[in-house]
């Protein structure tokens, strides 16, 4: 893996400081492209390498500069197992555009005030500010989430709901993204929320290129159900192995969910419990998620009218996937590819 954090002059300490790394790499201001991972002593490693993971890599070829990753904690702190060296201090979070914070491990503990305080400046200095899991027990002691829609982990929900009455607890969702701010559920979902950063900064193709070479799902969408039976389903080894390729091969057509128990041979009734089962939803939820999702890649990548897409997709007409796209992306088609085709690409 190519490390894209600096080096760190020496000279500049060892990261015990507020902000004591501060070499010649120290940004002057938030940056948009800068991920700044939040670590103290009681943190998760799993999340953290999750987010190292994706934003830490080189992103797939033509997708614009990559991200720049920074670790911030007020010195050597103890993740699980391992012992990090963070690359600057907490006060560093500031200069970020987003900033993660990753599990915190003991809910019942108060998390640093440091942590805390640093969390809610770089919010209020224009950072987006991303929690992981029982990392929303940082954001909602920062304030964050007062009158928001969050989640964490289903096991801990009832306790932030508990503790944060100001937060509007919703314990049934992989993430939530409230603009500024966004909480995951707990493990892979964090897989899931990074994934929907990249989507946003860059665009369905190199979300969707991320998780094939990531080889993960390329779009669970926030809303489905966090506790499912097989959150990321083996290939070939659950009753929808062939219909899924089979779906997404044929999304030009105006599938029912009657084509779809036909071709796997077994009632509707059946077929709406394995996709529960599977993919947290519905055999017509998941379809129109398909559905959107490839007319994201088409409006990125092709100059089709949107006439064009929805015939493409299965929508029927303009209006129809006018209509369902605003609902999902939250922008009209003609919006989302102006949006994107204006982000600088690579020479």
């Amino acid at each position: 893996m190519t490390r894209t954090i600096p080096d760190v002059d020496t000279d500049a300490g060892t990261g015990t400081g507020s902000d004591a790394c501060t070499g010649t790499d120290a940004l002057t201001g938030p940056d948009a492209g800068t991920v700044a991972l939040a670590v103290t002593d009681g943190m998760l490693h799993f999340e953290l390498s999750v987010a190292y993971e994706v934003f830490g890599d080189s992103l797939p070829s033509g997708a614009g500069p990559d991200y720049h990753v920074v670790a911030c904690g007020p010195g050597a702190v103890r993740v699980g197992r391992f012992t990090l060296e963070p690359d600057y201090g907490l006060d560093h979070l500031r200069r970020a555009g987003t900033v993660i914070v990753p599990a915190w491990a003991d809910v019942d503990e108060d998390p640093p005030a440091g942590l805390v305080d640093a969390v809610r400046a770089a919010h209020e200095a224009g950072a987006r500010v991303v929690s992981f899991c029982t990392g929303a027990f940082v954001l909602a002691a920062a304030g964050l989430l007062d009158g928001r829609r969050a989640t964490t982990h289903w096991v801990h929900t009832e306790a932030l709901a508990a503790r944060y009455p100001r937060v509007e607890v919703d314990p049934d969702v992989l993430y939530v993204d409230n603009g500024s701010v966004l909480t995951s559920a707990g493990k892979a979902a964090a897989m899931d929320l990074c994934l929907h950063l990249v989507r946003l900064d860059h665009g369905s193709s190199t979300a969707n290129a991320l998780a094939r070479r990531l080889v993960v799902p390329p779009h669970r969408p926030g809303g489905q159900a966090q506790f499912v039976t097989t959150p990321v389903p083996a290939q070939g080894n659950h009753p929808l192995a062939e219909l899924l390729p089979w779906v997404s091969e044929r999304l030009d057509h105006p599938l029912t969910v009657e084509d779809l128990a036909r071709q796997a041979r077994m009632s509707s009734r059946h077929l709406g419990r394995h996709f529960r089962s599977v993919t947290g939803t519905t055999p017509l939820q998941w379809l129109l998620a398909q559905r959107i999702r490839h007319a994201q890649e088409l409006l990125e990548t092709t100059e089709d009218s949107v006439d064009a897409i929805a015939a493409a997709t299965g929508m029927g007409t303009a209006t129809t996937l006018r209509r369902h796209f605003n609902r999902a992306v939250g922008v009209p088609p003609d919006t989302y590819r102006r949006t994107f085709r204006s982000r600088p690409r690579p020479a």
